[in-house]
């Protein structure tokens, strides 16, 4: 034995009632659990930890990150491990590193410097999903990374690589190498394919076309999250889309950030539930995870109408900066509801200005964009359009769009999980970055009584585990690899606010991933423990 913790408060994953006992460790793997009420010898190990007055349970999955670079700049990393997270899925909403060729990676840099920064500091050495999962394992001069990481292949960067950004329905050729690029990205261990369809080039995606390449996805074992296109006006038809189309390609779901958000949603979480309650009664493979707040994160130019998208990013910027077609932007944003902002006419009060490329407008950090504008005497669209072009795409927003109602009736649902969908760039991120974890434990179990600790951490483990096929993961159990937190029930809390969203958590003072501590006593060690989590990558039948 290496280590044992002694007469912890077990919470194993399984939402059974908590016991008491020793649990001890060998080899990076749970090696014994001998219960309190148990007869015979308590294990020993050249070192014990006591765990009284604090719950043990298995390592908290974050089931949409956006760490994919954060994980390969920074060791630390502490955003995530701080908070009991051993596991991040990546890939998320459509856009990632991988698979890409030159001219993609360079555009998807571009796409999505508001979510990851723009990369300078990163040695993009990796094309295919293969390279990008050995690259976070010899990171660090071989050491690896803070926690381990999944990967869902981005259905947005596929069609990029296939046929560019243009609107239109992909050729049969198109789809054929589509096809290919998921097949080998699967292979190669990704756990499913992710969608960003509210987000340009994914979007133009036709229903035909995603479920063709679900059916590549299925044939592997992996399911589909996607972000739907609509969680406002039409979001309703959004989730039954999705419903629908991964039925008829035989693939399991994963509903990515499962909100119902916007005035137009206010109150009408059962109705998502109902749908989804009986899809799974005949037989559906549904998931969903969700963040517990209700403000949104994204950037701004993802607020654009699709067609203001086409060509990439260099196009966005032509458009923006040509006075008539701007103008056209303006009248879908402001009159219309352009389907980036989800069918719903924009509210400038509601948009948050978060984080900024350009330091030379770090002044706007934190201020709704109505509030800029007021303080220029100029309208809100001139404001954001100045945004956008100063800061060459790069601002990311807060949306103040949800709903508290909706969000405590999804998380009590028998298929949630917990995701952050933390967005780790600029001066003020949303705290969910920061908080997800504790923020469910401390404000939503013992404040206000939404979930049980057992049910609650059960959404945090085992249930995802389960979703990535995971035979060893989510659960304390002999023979189960040592990824685990010990946490203090009674004082466990975010201490990220929207004011403060970088402030660390409290009553967390040891988390282990593969047997090591990453943090411990409350403090980040230097342990390196993370590494890729692949897939199966074998192709069924």
């Amino acid at each position: 034995m290496d280590l044992v913790i002694r007469d912890a408060r077990v919470v194993d994953g399984t939402a059974t009632p908590s016991y008491r006992a020793d649990v001890a460790l060998a080899g990076g793997r749970i090696a014994e659990i001998h219960r309190a009420d148990a007869p015979g010898p308590r294990p020993s190990a050249p070192r014990v930890l006591d765990a009284s007055g604090l719950v043990l349970s298995p390592g908290f999955v974050d089931m949409h990150a956006h760490s994919d670079l954060a994980l390969l700049r920074d060791p630390d990393h502490s955003a995530k491990a701080a908070q009991g997270v051993t596991l991040e899925v990546l890939g998320q909403d459509g856009l990632s590193y991988a698979p890409v060729d030159d001219r993609t990676r360079a555009e998807v840099r571009r796409a999505i410097t508001g979510w990851n920064g723009d990369g300078d500091d990163i040695d993009f050495d990796w094309s295919t999903v293969g390279e990008y999962l050995d690259r976070l394992d010899r990171n660090f001069g071989g050491q690896g990374i803070a926690v381990n990481a999944a990967y869902l292949i981005p259905q947005g960067t596929v069609r990029m690589y296939a046929l560019g950004w243009e609107d239109r329905p992909a050729t049969a050729a198109e789809l054929d190498r589509m096809r290919e690029l998921v097949a080998r990205g699967m292979a190669e261990g990704a756990v499913g394919m992710s969608s960003g369809l509210t987000y340009t080039p994914g979007m133009y995606a036709d229903d035909a076309e995603l479920t063709a390449l679900c059916r590549v996805v299925a044939s592997y074992g992996g399911y589909y999250c996607p972000h739907h296109r609509s969680y406002g006006a039409g979001a309703l038809e959004a989730y039954e889309e999705m419903v629908r189309l991964t039925r008829a390609a035989g693939c399991a779901l994963h509903l990515a950030h499962a909100t119902m958000n916007f005035g137009v949603n206010e109150g009408r979480a059962p109705e998502l539930l109902a749908l989804l309650d009986r899809a799974l009664d005949e037989g559906a493979d549904i998931s969903l995870d969700t963040y517990p707040y209700t403000p949104g994160s994204t950037t701004l130019v993802a607020m654009l109408p699709s067609w203001a998208g086409e060509g990439g990013p260099g196009a966005v910027l032509t458009r923006l900066a040509d006075e008539e077609t701007a103008a056209r932007i303006r009248h879908d944003l402001e009159v219309v509801g352009s389907d980036g902002c989800h069918g719903v006419p924009i509210e400038w009060d509601t948009i948050e200005i978060s984080g900024v490329s350009d330091p030379a407008l770090a002044g706007e950090v934190g201020r709704t964009v109505a509030a800029s504008a007021r303080l220029r005497g100029e309208e809100p669209w001139t404001t954001a359009r100045r945004l956008l072009l100063g800061d060459r795409l790069g601002t990311t927003i807060l949306q103040h769009v949800g709903h508290e109602e909706n969000v405590r009736r999804i998380m009590r649902h028998r298929v949630h999980t917990g995701g952050s969908d933390g967005i780790l760039q600029g001066a003020k991120p949303h705290p969910r970055a920061y908080g997800t974890f504790p923020e469910y434990l401390g404000r939503y179990v013992r404040e206000l009584g939404v979930l049980s600790l057992e049910e609650c951490v059960a959404h945090l483990t085992s249930r995802p585990a389960a979703r990535l096929r995971l035979p060893d993961r989510g659960h304390v159990r002999e023979g189960y690899r040592a990824d685990l937190v010990l946490f203090d029930p009674d004082t466990v809390a975010a201490g990220s606010t929207f004011d403060a969203p970088r402030t660390p958590p409290t009553g967390i003072p040891h988390v282990l991933v593969d047997g090591r501590f990453v943090i411990e006593d409350g403090q980040r060690t230097q342990a390196l423990a993370g590494r890729a989590v692949r897939g199966a990558g074998r192709r069924r039948g």
